[in-house]
């Protein structure tokens, strides 16, 4: 799912070839985000769109070869010129008549020869890794000639004709290796080969052949054009380029910045797409970019000492399901116990909201432009399967998106305290930016460690070995990022198990890095001693036996509930004093569910867990929250963890064994009438659970209060 969708999108046509285009927000100033060689398309800027969009105009376009746009065959088609006019048809089209440039790699020389010999369409041009036929050259890609058949096909021997048509896939992999010099890129290596998957060899080849490619890794190319454009500009400009770069060297970047009079940005550490590697840090050397090309205008500053400012924090809670709005609200209020005059702002989005919203917590104007972290969770599920770790890795652009949101609301405001609640893009980029962290960061999670699911096989154990060690290296590389990292629940709660090959048992490293304030369930369960007159107070019948169906707030639930629900008839023969209430969640439209008689089916219910306290029996999915409400009162309950969720299957199911609690069902092979055979076996069961803790709110508080 993308973070944001374009606002226009076409199609310009220029000698029978057409180009695609995107245009994103709006804006005085036009950022135009060149396409890079032919081998990827636009989405390359994936990281970079949404957060300038909020800022400026933005423009797109697939170079022709890729994406969207035709693939012609014959090499002179993919000459300079050509997509210097093509980059001047779009602007025609998206009627934009300045643009500020910003290039990639290989669109250097697209973005030079515009600026060069069109200056009246450019405000300024930003150079990402220019790949440019300028000294220096990397000698290992010289050793090879394109054309001939070689004896090998070992590493930079891939960049030819023969290979490529023999085994397109094979040099993809190869070369977005190279691209990608950095540690625990296998996303961006992923992303770049499925979008290389999208032309062809031979379109790669046609494009190869045109005089204005090759010349871009041969010495012996004349390059004088490249100096003549230079000197020729009157723009300002800035070169990105990072110093790990293997496919066009640092040093061509640096001599371009020399030559064109502008200014240098070294990234220590990165290799060729720092973009999509390290889209923090070139978001903001962009917009600084940006904001130099605007007029001087007058500006104000307004500051107050610091004994004059008022304590505030910053929530950030996880909209993946309900569970971290109940027991965040329950820790702010607990915070404000021991901080009367402690302001909070909560940057959030739905579900989270509507549980704010109902409490009268304050919510930041900003949380209406956050990427919509459920709706691609659900895009992700499928018939009570959601691949928790993969869809977690497919949202990136969304997190760096609500990242870059966060960052512009803190750049705003003058905040002592962050605190995040699993907000996995807030804690990931500032143990990327170390330098961005300005004020005291709470971290806190219900779980440590992604786990592979058996049918992942070596690949799926290896990805999420390699996120956990990337991970583990950022703590401890930057400790003093979490100055609280705060574990809900204790050390039992830890699965048994290791963060991967070579890497250590998840419960001991979690016990030298967190504090833990046991579980947060937001209630004390002896508010419920009474359940009969919490019952009538709700609606329920001394004579009758409430079952509630719940299945959270990401929207994942239907075929469950619908299955569910095929199982009451049955259920109510077994049972004849049943009540079934089917709560279809925030996210989960009740009128697309079936009509069964007899049962009744509500929309968001605010307060659950007061029914769920007072019920017979409740059939749930597998998410911790539902389940530790449930466990701490005491009621029995069927849970059916989603397939490939691995803190459903892993983390939430070794929590709930401890505890004793509920009865686990495979939703795979549980048909209606074993449905309803286990409520009728369940409902009537006595339970013996373990004891939850009714102070983790408290503790948590205690932990984080010490901060302010």
């Amino acid at each position: 799912m993308r973070a944001r969708t374009p606002d226009q999108e076409g199609y310009v046509e220029r000698d029978g070839v057409k180009i695609a285009y995107e245009v994103f927000g709006s804006g005085e100033t036009t950022i135009l985000l060149m396409p890079a060689w032919s081998i990827i398309h636009s989405r390359l800027w994936k990281m970079q769109v949404p957060y300038l969009a909020r800022h400026y105009r933005v423009v797109t376009f697939d170079g022709r070869g890729n994406g969207k746009s035709d693939r012609p065959t014959d090499p002179a088609t993919y000459a300079n010129e050509e997509y210097v006019a093509d980059t001047l048809a779009v602007l025609d089209a998206t009627d934009t008549q300045r643009a500020a440039v910003v290039t990639l790699s290989m669109s250097a020389q697209w973005g030079l020869l515009l600026a060069a010999n069109h200056p009246e369409r450019v405000a300024g041009v930003v150079f990402i890794a220019p790949s440019l036929p300028i000294p220096p050259f990397h000698a290992s890609r010289a050793v090879y000639a394109f054309d001939d058949v070689l004896p090998t096909d070992k590493g930079w021997a891939k960049y030819n004709r023969h290979y490529w048509l023999r085994d397109y896939q094979g040099f993809l992999e190869f070369f977005f290796s190279q691209v990608f010099t950095e540690p625990h890129s296998t996303k961006q290596i992923e992303d770049t080969v499925g979008w290389g998957l999208e032309t062809t060899p031979e379109t790669l080849v046609a494009i190869e052949e045109s005089p204005s490619k090759r010349s871009t890794y041969d010495a012996s190319y004349d390059n004088n054009w490249v100096r003549d454009c230079a000197e020729r500009l009157r723009c300002p400009t800035l070169v990105i380029h990072g110093d790990q770069d293997a496919i066009s060297p640092h040093g061509r970047g640096a001599l371009l910045a020399e030559m064109t009079r502008g200014s240098l940005a070294t990234l220590e550490g990165s290799g060729h797409c720092p973009q999509a590697r390290d889209p923090v840090k070139v978001n903001l050397l962009l917009n600084e970019f940006m904001q130099s090309l605007q007029p001087a205008s007058q500006r104000t500053l307004a500051w107050t000492r610091g004994h004059r400012r008022k304590k505030r924090a910053l929530y950030i809670s996880s909209p993946i399901g309900l569970g971290h709005a109940q027991r965040d609200v329950a820790i702010a209020a607990e915070l404000r116990k021991l901080h009367p005059d402690l302001e909070i702002d909560w940057l959030a989005q739905n579900p989270v909201t509507r549980v704010l919203e109902a409490r009268g917590e304050r919510i930041h104007p900003a949380s209406a432009l956050l990427s919509n972290e459920s709706s691609h969770i659900e895009s992700e599920s499928a018939e009570h399967d959601l691949h928790c770790f993969q869809a977690l890795r497919r949202m990136d652009e969304i997190l760096i998106a609500n990242y870059m949101l966060f960052h512009d609301v803190v750049n705003e405001t003058q905040y002592d305290l962050w605190i995040g609640d699993e907000a996995w893009e807030l804690d990931y980029y500032l143990h990327e930016n170390p330098e961005e962290k300005r004020a005291a960061y709470v971290w806190m999670t219900d779980f440590v460690g992604y786990l592979p699911m058996p049918d992942g096989g070596e690949q799926e154990s290896f990805l999420t070995a390699d996120y956990n060690a990337e991970m583990i290296t950022q703590v401890e590389r930057y400790r003093r990022i979490r100055d609280r990292a705060v574990f809900v629940g204790s050390p039992d709660d830890i699965v048994p198990d290791t963060f991967g090959c070579d890497l250590p048992p998840i419960r001991d490293w979690t016990e030298a890095h967190y504090d833990f304030a046991g579980y947060v369930t937001g209630f004390d369960p002896a508010a419920f001693a009474d359940r009969a007159a919490i019952r009538a107070e709700l609606g329920y019948q001394p004579d009758e036996r409430v079952c509630i169906v719940a299945v959270g707030g990401s929207g994942v639930g239907a075929h469950l509930l619908r299955r569910v629900m095929a199982a009451f008839p049955e259920a109510k023969r077994r049972v004849p004093d049943l009540r079934m209430i089917v709560v279809a969640g925030p996210r989960i439209d009740p009128a697309l569910l079936p009509a069964v008689e007899g049962l009744e089916v509500r929309p968001f219910v605010y307060q659950l867990y007061r029914h769920l306290a007072v019920c017979d029996l409740a059939v749930v999915q597998g998410g911790l929250t539902t389940a530790m409400e449930l466990t701490a009162n005491k009621r029995p309950f069927l849970y059916f963890p989603l397939r490939h969720h691995f803190e459903q299957n892993f983390h939430v199911r070794h929590r709930l064994n401890r505890y004793g609690a509920g009865r686990c069902m495979d939703y795979e092979t549980a048909t209606p009438e074993s449905i309803a055979e286990a409520i009728a076996r369940e409902i009537d069961r006595p339970v013996s659970y373990r004891d939850v803790e009714t102070d983790g709110a408290a503790r948590a508080a205690a932990l984080i209060a010490e901060l302010i």
